[in-house]
């Protein structure tokens, strides 16, 4: 919700440096290789993982948190390069990806096969709650994709498909019950009284749906160029009450142009979070200014009176996330 900041009180204006470390930079990254279950397994050992804002869902102790500061949501990333996969998981919380640069295939179902959707940049996808999904970069160059998690815990980690689990021990790495990582490649193994992760039951898996690509793609999907079109002039709902993808995750997903740039000073009521995906952005607040590149994830405090406008000529695009007073649970109706 943009708030008249004569109707509230406001943050105070903060400095430059203040507002800096709420920026994170694309170049400063921290990625993780051993964030999670699959790290030594052959197709998926090659995944660079970023948690951005939030504590995130990494299972490994070497995940770095660039911003800890609770927001209602979660901001992360995965880097790939060509023919790298994540391994089917699901999650009990919204998860929403899109595409920052490479061609993405993303694919669902208890062993990948109910159906599948390849992305392209600037292209969203609100994965459906409670089903096991997975992604691959299909590109010919190092990919990146953003992604938004409901919840300031994410639901409470991973949940993943029963073979991930199996396929990782193969190759040394062991999840505990506690949700952490043990690799017994360094001779590390479950501490006394930690039992390893059970997977599911039979019973378990038949509760997980297996939609298919016509009932995910048109409900689920948004295509850039088509917000691009939609949002000329005006802001573009993806994610919300009434978006293009209509749902209440917990979060609200906003899409922005060179014509649909708020010209005057605002604020809301909840921290918001701004992620150019083409063009350069001059974010200006109470305090200061500074300039956004594409990959770059600024986190604006609520109250904070600003405003955005793209700082050079040609194409411009950026996506807003603030969180909802919405539950940030399951989101599927098959």
């Amino acid at each position: 919700m943009t708030t008249d900041l004569a109707e509230r009180s406001r943050t105070a204006a903060i400095t430059p440096a203040q507002m800096e470390a709420r920026i994170v930079r694309y170049g400063e990254l921290q990625p993780c290789k051993t964030a999670f279950i699959d790290a030594h397994t052959p197709g998926s050992n090659q995944k660079e993982n970023f948690t951005i804002i939030g504590g995130g869902v990494s299972e490994s102790p070497d995940q770095h948190v660039h911003i800890a500061l609770p927001h209602g949501f979660n901001i992360g990333a995965a880097g790939q390069p060509p023919k790298c996969r994540n391994s089917l998981h699901s999650h009990r919380t919204a998860e929403v990806f899109f595409v920052l640069s490479g061609r993405w295939r993303f694919f669902w179902g208890r062993w990948g096969d109910a159906g599948e959707v390849v992305l392209e940049e600037g292209d969203i996808i609100n994965i459906p709650t409670g089903i096991f999904r997975g992604f691959e970069n299909i590109g010919t160059d190092y990919g990146m994709i953003m992604a938004v998690l409901g919840g300031d815990d994410a639901g409470g980690g991973v949940i993943w498909a029963p073979q991930v689990i199996e396929d990782a021990a193969d190759h040394g790495l062991v999840l505990g019950e506690n949700g952490k990582l043990y690799d017994t490649k360094k001779g590390q193994s479950l501490p006394e009284g930690v039992a390893p992760m059970p997977t599911l039951t039979e019973a378990e898996l038949a509760g997980y749906p297996e939609p298919t690509a016509a009932e995910v793609i048109p409900r689920h999907v948004a295509r850039y160029r088509d917000m691009m079109a939609i949002g000329e002039k005006t802001p573009v709902t993806v994610i919300g009450k009434d978006g293009l993808l209509p749902d209440r995750p917990g979060f609200e997903v906003d899409f922005l142009t060179r014509g649909a740039a708020p010209a005057q000073m605002h604020s809301h009521d909840k921290p918001c979070v701004l992620m150019p995906m083409r063009g350069y952005w001059k974010l200006t607040w109470d305090g200061g200014s500074s300039v956004l590149n594409p990959g770059d994830t600024a986190s604006v405090p609520e109250g904070l009176n600003h405003t955005l406008e793209p700082s050079m000529t040609g194409e411009a695009s950026l996506f807003r996330i603030k969180a909802t007073d919405d539950a940030a649970g399951p989101t599927w109706k098959g």
